[in-house]
């Protein structure tokens, strides 16, 4: 008995230092699960499912994140069509825009706002730069796919973005902050709750908690070119992932969206003919409201030989704010 009492708190005294050393592993595990050592993005899911997934992997967008397949390369003679995104150009223009200006992104305001890139606009006096901003979302699980220009019969056109629960082609155009080129890697959707990534937001981690870690490959645009297809613009045609989303149910801008655009187009500072490419606000950090009862519908898919492109700088009347009674339009 008394070697018994001599010698077993020895295997005890073991048995907890690995119970101790078996809980320190487990939580430095859980530790590193919510920071970086994800096996996959879950942002991952903003890209639709696809059953074609058969796309050559050549010509991929730089900083583009891993995704179900790969880019495939458009030929040189390839034009951007309606029937590539489910919209149709809102703008068009006799020579490509300038390349993306560098800007910081504002602090995201709270719980269920989507970062919404800035991007080139034009109309008859030149391009001019509509800024990046923080938009409410319309609806749960909202996505927000870009605009971008891309080329059709000789001029470029511009594909103003729309609302949906996928994201859809937007040229692949890197425009940082989550928007690779394919898909959005800024976030997501879990149930009601939008999740932030904070390796490409800017997130106040006091104000707002669903956030994660998650890095992306290069997570900037490094060519900063702004427009698809043509000489010198990117090389990439739609995605099975990107295809099936023209069928998806959608919502088109917001009535907010396109006052912000108004906005930035009184501003004589935002056009490059005044800034030379580097506009005076980049960014606005007062966000967007989201309209009310905005839900979205299945939309015809319009057809590229039925809408030819705009003239250069028009811009449909449709869905523009009303004016004002003391308000002339233009």
């Amino acid at each position: 008995m008394k070697s018994l009492a001599r010698f077993s708190p020895l295997p005890i005294l073991a048995l907890a230092v690995a119970l101790v050393a078996a809980g320190c592993h487990g939580n430095h595990q859980n530790a590193s699960a919510d920071t970086q050592n994800m096996s996959q993005d879950p942002a991952d899911a903003n890209l639709a499912p696809a059953s074609d997934t058969s796309a050559s992997a050549t010509g991929a967008p730089v900083g583009a994140a891993p995704a179900t397949s790969t880019a495939q390369t458009a030929p040189a003679s390839y034009e951007s069509t309606p029937e590539d995104t489910g919209e149709q150009p809102v703008a068009s223009a006799p020579q490509p825009p300038p390349e993306l200006p560098e800007y910081s992104q504002p602090p995201c305001p709270g719980d269920g706002y989507i970062w919404t890139p800035g991007y080139w606009n034009y109309e008859a006096t030149g391009y001019f730069w509509v800024p990046g901003v923080w938009t409410r979302a319309p609806f749960v699980g909202a996505l927000w796919t870009p605009p971008y220009w891309g080329i059709n019969r000789g001029v470029y056109v511009l594909f103003p973005g729309h609302w949906g629960t996928h994201i859809g082609f937007y040229g692949g155009i890197n425009y940082g902050f989550g928007y690779t080129g394919l898909g959005y890697h800024g976030g997501y959707w879990n149930t009601d709750h939008f999740y932030y990534n904070r390796t490409v937001n800017n997130i106040n981690t006091t104000v707002i908690h669903n956030v994660y870690n998650y890095r992306i490959v290069n997570t900037t645009n490094i060519t900063r070119v702004s427009y698809n297809g043509g000489a010198g613009g990117i090389a990439v045609r739609p995605r099975p992932e990107e295809i099936v989303t023209v069928r998806e149910p959608r919502a088109p801008r917001m009535n907010t969206q396109i006052q912000h655009v108004e906005m930035a187009r009184t501003d004589h500072n935002q056009f490059v003919a005044v800034n030379h490419g580097r506009p005076a606000t980049p960014v606005v950090e007062r966000p967007l409201e989201a309209d009310r009862d905005v839900r979205p519908e299945v939309r015809p898919v319009p057809h590229a030989e039925e809408h030819p492109p705009a003239a250069h700088g028009a811009r449909p009347e449709e869905r523009r704010p009303p004016a004002r009674p003391d308000e002339k339009r233009k």
